[in-house]
């Protein structure tokens, strides 16, 4: 699926300079990110634990948990990312399932790779 062109139009885009947060760890939540442009780094602490590409996306347990952000998201190169709130979300899972299938194998692929870590 391909993220990219599915949000490019959105309403919702924000843009951020190389360096800058788009959330840090222990903030209120409100929406996921897809990336459109450039690369945004995960860390927790000094630590990396992903890094986001084009097409990729961040963020998602704001969508399905409401507890503060467990992990801070900073722009590696300006970024140009499409926010998606819990109505817009909602609304994707009901229209595009593959949405949802997508979301679902990204959260069960990094709690594998967190478990990898941890073992």
């Amino acid at each position: 699926m391909n993220l990219v062109r599915l949000f490019e139009n959105s309403p919702d885009i924000v843009e951020v300079d190389v360096g800058g947060a788009v959330f840090s760890e222990a903030d209120e939540v409100d929406a996921m990110y897809v990336v459109l442009e450039g690369t945004v780094e995960i860390r927790l602490g000094d630590r990396t634990l992903e890094t986001i590409e084009p097409g990729g996306f961040f963020g998602e347990m704001a969508l399905i948990d409401p507890s503060p952000r467990s992990a801070t998201a900073v722009a590696q190169t300006r970024c140009r990312l499409a926010a998606v709130d819990e109505k817009r979300f909602l609304y994707m899972v009901q229209q595009t399932p593959f949405f949802a299938i997508e979301v679902m194998r990204t959260l069960v692929g990094r709690l594998r790779q967190m478990n990898r870590r941890l073992s």
